[in-house]
């Protein structure tokens, strides 16, 4: 690809986009979050066991859900359900899923309720989501991200911490109605109805009352 192709990346862009990364492990495990579960498929596999191999050299605890040989037949929900069912119940803080795209992965991790996945290959998103939106459970693309950019990304991921800000936990609580949403009687705004169609209610029953 020629350097002046249109198509060529902006090496100005990519440096803005990775200032974030942090190529080093945290000197010290922040908290108490040291339970990293991952899990992948044959198309994640070989990324997997690189990964697993340097958050256990980083000092973190690391539960591997599978697969633990590579079957070029396997199923990626075999392997990320448990982990993310993991992840909502705190059997570990935080989980990485992936398979050969990322895409199904992270499907079938927000299947799980309490679990909030996203699929990242690039530093912004790895601290963002978790700083905005408490994401907590990264997924890849065995196939397209290297290894290199998964490890950068992972350790962003594990540093960030969620902010907590109103506006944050706001917009969670409307994604969270999504997965245990109240029955109508016990809706908080339902008596907050117009006081029009209050109104309408009490003729509408008697007028279906009558013989």
């Amino acid at each position: 690809m020629s350097k002046n192709s249109p198509t060529a990346p902006k090496r100005s862009h990519e440096r803005t986009i990775n200032k974030c990364a942090q190529v080093d492990p945290p000197p010290e495990l922040p908290g108490n979050l040291h339970r990293v579960g991952i899990a992948a498929d044959h198309g994640g596999f070989e990324l997997k066991q690189f990964l697993a191999g340097k958050l256990r050299e980083a000092g973190y605890h690391v539960a591997d859900f599978g697969d633990r040989q590579l079957k070029p037949d396997d199923d990626y929900p075999d392997f990320v359900i448990p982990l993310a069912r993991a992840v909502a119940a705190g059997t570990v803080d935080r989980g990485i899923g992936i398979c050969g795209s990322g895409v199904g992965a992270s499907l079938a991790a927000n299947k799980v309720v309490g679990v909030r996945a996203g699929l990242i290959d690039e530093n912004f998103s790895a601290h963002q989501g978790v700083e905005d939106d408490d994401l907590n459970m990264i997924c890849f693309g065995g196939l397209l991200v290297g290894h290199a950019l998964a490890w950068e990304l992972t350790q962003t991921f594990l540093a960030a911490r969620f902010k907590g800000a109103e506006r944050f936990c706001r917009r969670l609580q409307k994604v969270a109605q999504l997965e245990n949403p109240t029955p109508l009687k016990e809706n908080p705004c339902h008596q907050e109805l117009p006081p029009t169609r209050q109104k309408q209610r009490p003729a509408l029953h008697l007028a279906n009352s009558k013989p």
